[in-house]
């Protein structure tokens, strides 16, 4: 049977994740219900696409991907279901299914239609909810919604090139668990940009001249322990999610600091790229 997976900006001290998860129970026999996070930034849309993009991939197929940020009902926050690379994902039409489908074309889109059977005060809940029963049965999309062709786009996180094509703009998207800071550039568009050149990265007042694979390929080994340059190293990287990130080597946030808190980046901050 498919799993259904929860991603939310609820948090964990409040009610509202064990009151989905206790409503799904009580809606399905013997579901699997797995949180990806509950932890998004309030009503941030870019990190809530970018970590549910990194994740729902290993899932099984046909998962079923519940996301409640900005879930609000509103005439410009419709609810919408997707089905898009074999999976299932039912969220506001609030700009971050379409980071989801920036690169792999949904092969269905509706605008979920069956809110008048639910009271209001509990009409979030129950519709996404019921959505997902719906799915995990087997039914179809189309007979819980209308089918749609285009949904909202959030446009200012793809990065921009100049006339001269020597210099990408980017912004960061999302700062991790040790405070290691991830651009909107990915690895592919800065190989087809940079076209061989070697480049400068420019955050604030910080440069970097190389870009790693990794962040232990930054280290030298060879040269004795004592004798390497480590932690607090500075690196520019192409992370695991293959995005352009800006980290210190072992940093920790709650002690030595991070590359946000030392960088002094923050959420959608420029980044530059200048192609030599």
């Amino acid at each position: 049977m498919p799993t259904i997976t929860l991603t939310t900006d609820f948090g964990l001290k409040d009610h509202s994740v064990a009151a989905v998860k206790g409503a799904l129970l009580c809606e399905l026999d013997n579901v699997n219900i797995l949180d990806i996070s509950h932890e998004i930034s309030p009503f941030n849309y870019t990190e809530a696409a970018y970590i549910i993009k990194n994740a729902y991939h290993n899932f099984p197929k046909n998962s079923i991907h519940i996301i409640g940020v900005d879930s609000e009902l509103t005439p410009e926050n419709k609810h919408l279901a997707i089905y898009l690379d074999g999976h299932y994902f039912i969220c506001a039409d609030n700009g971050i299914l379409s980071l989801l489908a920036s690169e792999i074309k949904p092969d269905k889109i509706v605008e979920i239609n069956i809110h008048d059977n639910y009271e209001r005060k509990s009409k979030i809940l129950n519709v996404f909810i019921s959505v997902a029963a719906h799915i995990y049965r087997g039914g179809d999309l189309d007979v819980i919604g209308k089918p749609v062709s285009k949904i909202n786009e959030l446009t200012h996180v793809k990065p921009t090139v100049n006339q001269q094509e020597d210099q990408i703009i980017g912004h960061i998207i999302y700062i991790d668990n040790f405070g290691n800071v991830v651009s909107n550039i990915s690895r592919s568009f800065f190989k087809t940009m940079a076209k061989g050149r070697d480049a400068i990265i420019t955050a604030r007042s910080t440069k970097f001249n190389s870009v790693y694979s990794s962040y232990s390929e930054a280290i030298n080994f060879e040269v004795p322990k004592e004798q390497r340059e480590m932690e607090g190293k500075k690196i520019a990287l192409f992370n695991s999610s293959d995005f352009l990130e800006l980290a210190i080597y072992k940093s920790n946030p709650m002690s030595v600091g991070c590359a946000s808190s030392l960088f002094g980046i923050k959420y959608l901050d420029t980044l530059t790229v200048k192609f030599l």
